[in-house]
């Protein structure tokens, strides 16, 4: 199975990934990011973007990649990685559907003030990129994301207190969520 956590930058997806990864028996953290960074290094380079997300290869590659990791080690792979387009979602979904692997989606919350204040104490500089998506979370949330996930609300949660609550309802078995809007 896949333990997708989502949420936007500053959210906590790594550092409770890694968590989570340690509380499920048999789990290994599948970064996705490091599919869009190969895109990224082939040269000459694909075009031009702000994010390889809208590069049309890294969704079905992500997607191949995870099952294939799946079908070689068998478990359950945590995936840490922001996906705030619905369409970029369904597609990613609808793929590891076709393989039958089930996923539990899980997103990382907090207030826009929180996620801010934790953005802008990064070291040393503040990253400009993580800022710019703090609007399209909040407007992913507010329209499709939250309906699509399981929230956890992380503005008074430790990491450690996070990778709790998802590895204990992951472990407690599936959770339907209804995907017919």
């Amino acid at each position: 199975m896949i333990v997708w956590i989502n949420g936007t930058h500053g959210a906590g997806k790594t550092t409770t990934s890694a968590l989570v990864q340690q509380l499920i028996p048999d789990s290994r953290v599948f970064d996705a990011e490091k599919v869009g960074e190969t895109l990224m290094d082939i040269t000459p380079g694909l075009p031009a973007t702000d994010n390889f997300q809208h590069w049309p290869p890294w969704r079905p590659l992500v997607v191949e990649t995870a099952r294939r990791v799946l079908d070689f080690t068998g478990g359950t792979l945590v995936i840490p990685m922001t996906v705030l387009v619905e369409q970029y979602w369904r597609e990613i979904s609808a793929g590891l559907a076709q393989h039958a692997i089930p996923v539990r989606h899980f997103v990382l919350h907090a207030d826009q003030g929180t996620l801010r204040g934790r953005i802008e104490s990064d070291h040393p500089v503040p990253s400009p990129f993580r800022l710019k998506y703090l609007k399209p979370y909040a407007e992913a949330a507010r329209t499709w994301l939250h309906a699509e996930a399981e929230v956890i609300d992380t503005t008074d949660l430790t990491p450690t207190e996070a990778a709790l609550q998802i590895a204990g309802a992951v472990m407690a078995g599936p959770r339907m969520i209804d995907t017919r809007h």
